[in-house]
């Protein structure tokens, strides 16, 4: 019954989802017709936010970009190669497979999901290399479906602006509900999230092995995904070669790089950002490589798949703007009209239930749990208050519900399937019985928490 279920979803996302830029480009039209009579901004006002907003993404697109590129090219280096080669060789049949890079990913995307995005799919990746019969669309759908925890470990963006002392940012984050800073004791590591956490981790990989289609309805991997180009070395003839070819080059640039990263941490403790996590890419792909010229050509190689990034994120930075600009005249934006509809709608015991819906609704328009906190922080902290909510479980359900629908938006799944060599449609239909899942998990645990 439950591969019926499976198989149906995958079916159907097959048969109905475009490729991720014709999503977005109907996200975008959906966004521009609704926000009309929602903002009663006209259409000319909603095209000049579309446009002005399309460019706001810049800095991130190529923080992301980077993370695909600079983490494929670390991958590539034969160190690399054997250790997660050891990793992937923890499982002997195609079901452990599958349960093995759902683990590895939920965990390493606890810990920081820049990290994890790229780390599950390259494992899934080894392990189709090295497994005869293992499904690869269910392989990176389950090291993508390790993302749907992100929100509620380390590198949670809403937890860790509520524990940055800073009085007037918080105040203005929160509709100047929170003055004082939310220790992360209260939201990462409060008893409710790690309960919803650990069910998810023991839970999830067994639903992902168990959605393993039948040996006659595998799709293996295509050999082209995995075919690696082979260099023939040359020996260095002339002094540019020989520059090209120096160790002692990439051990001068490499030693900057682990002499800043040791200076960051013992300043900032261990708080990977988006920047440190690419550094960290960097310096080792740099020490793994050995020579310039290896990591030039490794480098060359992994900005193959970042051109969904390239062409996709100005079009969800136009969304996002259309989204979160409010009418100068009445104040109203079309996010803060979703946020307001469901505030309308709870009480004490379903604010926190409700809470997460809306905002795994707002999620699939503004993919970016910053962005996202800006538009809900001010309007649903001070109606969490009002009700008598704590103010730390709000901001959790704002996290998880951004975290959450994740599985049926394309955004965050592009540098995966960039290392993978698939598109959405491969995936998203697996990873909508993540989405059903952990709707179930989560919504029973707010609705407790809402109780208590």
């Amino acid at each position: 019954m439950f591969k019926k279920v499976s198989n149906a979803c995958v079916h159907m996302v097959n048969k109905l989802l475009p490729d991720p830029f014709i999503f977005c480009i109907m996200l975008s039209i959906i966004v521009f017709v609704v926000a009309i009579p929602v903002t009663k901004m006209g259409p000319l006002e909603l095209i000049d936010n579309w446009g002005d907003g399309a460019w706001n993404l810049l800095a991130f697109s190529m923080q992301m970009a980077l993370v695909l590129v600079l983490g494929s090219a670390m991958a590539q280096a034969p160190v690399v190669k054997r250790l997660v080669a050891r990793v992937a060789s923890l499982a002997k049949t195609p079901k452990q497979g599958i349960l093995v890079v759902t683990f590895f990913s939920l965990i390493a995307c606890w810990l920081n999901w820049g990290f994890g995005l790229v780390v599950g799919a390259i494992l899934a990746k080894e392990i189709a290399r090295q497994l005869d019969g293992v499904d690869y669309r269910l392989l990176i759908a389950s090291a993508y479906s390790g993302f749907v925890i992100w929100h509620a470990g380390f590198s949670a963006s809403i937890p860790l602006a509520l524990a940055t002392p800073d009085k007037q940012a918080l105040a203005a984050a929160t509709g100047g509900v929170v003055k004082d800073v939310i220790p992360t004791s209260m939201t990462i590591f409060a008893p409710y999230n790690l309960i919803m956490i650990v069910i998810i981790l023991i839970c999830l990989p067994f639903i992902n092995a168990a959605m393993h289609p039948e040996k006659n309805d595998v799709i293996a991997v295509d050999p082209a995904l995995i075919e690696e180009e082979v260099y023939v070395y040359k020996p260095p003839e002339t002094p540019a070669e020989r520059l090209e070819n120096s160790w002692i080059v990439s051990t001068i640039i490499s030693m900057a790089g682990v002499i800043y990263l040791v200076s960051y941490f013992s300043k900032n403790g261990f708080n990977l950002s988006l920047n440190i996590v690419n550094m960290i890419f960097l310096t080792l792909g740099i020490i793994c490589h050995k020579t310039p010229i290896n990591y030039v050509r490794a480098i060359a190689e992994a900005a193959k798949g970042a051109a969904g990034i390239i062409i996709q994120f100005p079009f969800y930075a136009g969304i996002m703007a259309m989204m979160v600009t409010a009418n100068p005249d009445t104040g109203v934006s079309l996010a803060g009209a979703i946020s307001h509809g469901f505030v309308n709608i709870s009480n004490q015991v379903t604010f926190p239930l409700f809470t997460f819906l809306s905002a795994g609704i707002v999620n699939l328009f503004v993919p970016s749990g910053g962005g996202q906190w800006a538009v809900q922080g001010p309007i649903m902290m001070p109606a969490g208050q009002a009700l008598g909510v704590d103010p730390s479980v709000t901001g959790m359900a704002i996290a998880w519900g951004d975290a959450w629908t994740n599985m049926i938006q394309p955004f965050w799944a592009l540098p995966a399937l960039g290392i993978a060599g698939l598109s959405a449609r491969d995936i998203m239909g697996y990873c909508l019985i993540t989405l059903f899942f952990v709707a179930i998990v989560v919504c029973g645990g707010f609705l407790v928490v809402g109780l208590i």
